[in-house]
């Protein structure tokens, strides 16, 4: 993997700056379905949130079926914890996505699998609104905003939920060069998986 493409997936190139991330309905065994699509609406890959697995992964697949990449817990899932994305084709860690249990805003970090090194950061928008969403009767129908900072904490974009049954997020990031546009929508997907169910 060249260093331009190191925390990128190799089966995917997400060099615009806007995409979609939306729940789809579930599958036979009632786990939760994703899709990730583009600017255009072209499907880009989708994922099935394995919940009820023992090993605790993601699996990411192309519009053929193919796998692009898995997310795995470091333990049981939970909504605190490290979860690590590897690419599907060369085995290769692409970066470890953390979080830190907080009643009032959540926080998810993407870091280098090596070192730990922050390369973004995705915080929720307004601790009235998380907390909404965490014990209110019907929270979770309240859409989440989030916003993504860079490793100095300027902020370089927006992930921003429509009210809805199912989920659905708008990713746009200001200038893509500054941020890890993959793990980012990845994220998107992830975070929503964890957080929701």
């Amino acid at each position: 993997m060249t260093p331009e493409r190191k925390y990128e997936i190799s089966a995917l190139d997400l060099s615009g700056s806007r995409y979609t991330v939306e729940q789809t309905g579930q599958d036979e065994n009632f786990r939760p379905e994703y899709e990730a699509s583009d600017a255009a609406g072209d499907t880009l890959f989708s994922g099935v949130y394995n919940m009820y697995q023992d090993e605790s992964e993601f699996p990411l697949v192309d519009t053929g079926g193919n796998e692009i990449a898995t997310v795995k817990a470091s333990g049981t899932w939970d909504v605190a914890g490290d979860y690590l994305l590897t690419d599907g084709r060369t085995g290769e860690d692409v970066v470890v996505l953390d979080n830190d249990l907080s009643l009032l805003q959540d926080t998810w970090r993407i870091r280098d699998p090596d070192d730990g090194s922050l390369l973004a950061e995705i915080d929720s928008r307004g601790a009235l609104v998380t907390v909404g969403r965490k014990l209110l009767p019907f929270g979770q129908w309240i859409a989440h905003e989030y916003e993504i900072t860079d490793p100095d904490g300027d902020p370089v974009g927006t992930i921003t939920g429509e009210f809805s049954i199912l989920d659905r997020y708008e990713i746009e990031i200001d200038d893509p060069g500054s941020v890890p546009t993959d793990p980012v929508v990845v994220g998107a997907m992830v975070i929503d998986a964890i957080q929701g169910n």
